[in-house]
């Protein structure tokens, strides 16, 4: 047993990226950014889908293919497609946001 809102450093100077569960067929993530964004040169680009949900807090993603930035907040969900590149554009800077991110093929 697990709680996802329990065990946050104080302070994060990096994110946070937890296995929970990983198969060969899936991995479950949690994930933990305070103020944190991808650099600006840099995308995901993954060969795995990715569901995401917000479970606490706030974050934008940003698409490379054009698509609007998504402002997403506490139970917001999307699921990215393998290899759209994409990036965290911004994490809310004074609260935790806490994301449970699911990677399967």
């Amino acid at each position: 047993m697990g709680s996802l809102l329990t065990d946050i450093p104080s302070t994060l100077p990096s994110e946070i990226f937890q296995d929970l569960v990983k198969t060969d067929n899936v991995r479950i993530e949690r994930i933990i950014s305070k103020g944190h964004s991808t650099s600006d040169s840099d995308w995901y680009d993954q060969t795995e889908h990715e569901w995401v949900l917000v479970v606490k807090g706030q974050a934008k993603i940003l698409f490379e293919d054009g698509m609007k930035e998504l402002h997403l907040k506490e139970g917001d969900y999307v699921n990215i497609s393998a290899r759209q590149r994409h990036k965290v554009s911004w994490t809310h800077p004074t609260e935790e946001t806490i994301w449970l991110a699911v990677f399967y093929s």
